[in-house]
């Protein structure tokens, strides 16, 4: 199977680093114009500039705002105007004991995970129905379902992700527009990295011990016993935004590692 996404056009937001740069990386390598997103100006053109190190004659451009607010995404809607793949990967995370996680925290969670692609998703899946092509995915979590209890307000995010998608692929019925999940478990993300690092020099150990004792305390049901690698991640997200996958729909889809042991 050759995916080829010639002639579409991709957002990902929070695509500087981490997972959303290597799906960024992924589908501009299928052939799809790129629209990576960030903060700030400079980490955006330097995102720019590795997508293209990354895959020869890549067309990538990019938008530098903050989807955690509304202005945010309004800024980056208006910038874009229409797309065919909306990527939903932006989010954050924090370990934090429930007892000590203010109000503010919560908020500012559920404004980045999960409102900012509620609202990017209103304002660009009107679009791609009247076109009648489109693919949303959300960047979830397999802690939308096993809730870590060291971050509850993370797990509550990426549960209600999964709500909305499946909501949202309702809307799609009868159409060619599909709107899906899809549940990374620990993947090594410049932001995971650093954490592990942090970790490991508080312990005097190595990154790489302390990502191997993590999987086997933390995630001890993993069947692949590692992190995985956001090309992995990657992978199955451009399948997900191809033609190839019209018939993936309101699906919940798990690059985990085998860590969640339902079958359904």
């Amino acid at each position: 199977m050759k995916i080829d996404l010639t002639g579409k056009t991709a957002l990902v937001t929070g695509s500087t680093a981490g997972i959303g740069l290597a799906i960024a990386k992924g589908l501009a390598g299928s052939g799809a114009s790129v629209i990576v997103n960030g903060r700030k100006q400079a980490t955006v053109d330097k995102a720019i500039a590795e997508v293209k190190a990354a895959v020869s004659g890549a067309d990538v451009r990019g938008v530098a705002a903050d989807v955690s607010t509304a202005a945010g995404c309004d800024a980056l809607a208006a910038a874009v105007a229409d797309v065919d793949i909306l990527i939903n990967n932006a989010g954050i995370f924090e370990p934090k004991d429930f007892f000590d996680i203010p109000d503010a925290d919560w908020t500012r969670m559920f404004e980045t995970n999960v409102l900012s692609g509620v609202r990017l998703s209103r304002a660009l899946m009107p679009g791609m129905l009247k076109r009648n092509w489109g693919r949303i995915v959300f960047i979830s979590s397999e802690s939308a379902i096993n809730i870590p209890k060291e971050m509850i307000h993370y797990g509550f995010t990426k549960t209600a992700q999964l709500a909305v998608s499946r909501g949202l692929a309702e809307l799609t019925s009868g159409t060619a527009v599909t709107v899906n999940s899809v549940l990374p478990g620990p993947t090594l993300s410049d932001g995971v990295s650093d954490f592990l690092g942090a970790m490991a020099t508080q312990a005097g150990g190595s990154a790489e011990a302390m990502a191997d004792s993590f999987v086997k305390e933390h995630r001890g049901s993993s069947l692949i016993q590692r992190f995985a690698s956001v090309e992995e991640v990657a992978n199955m997200v451009v399948y997900v935004a191809s033609k190839e996958a019209s018939a993936t729909n309101g699906a919940a889809l798990r690059v985990e590692g085998g860590i969640l042991r339902g079958i359904a």
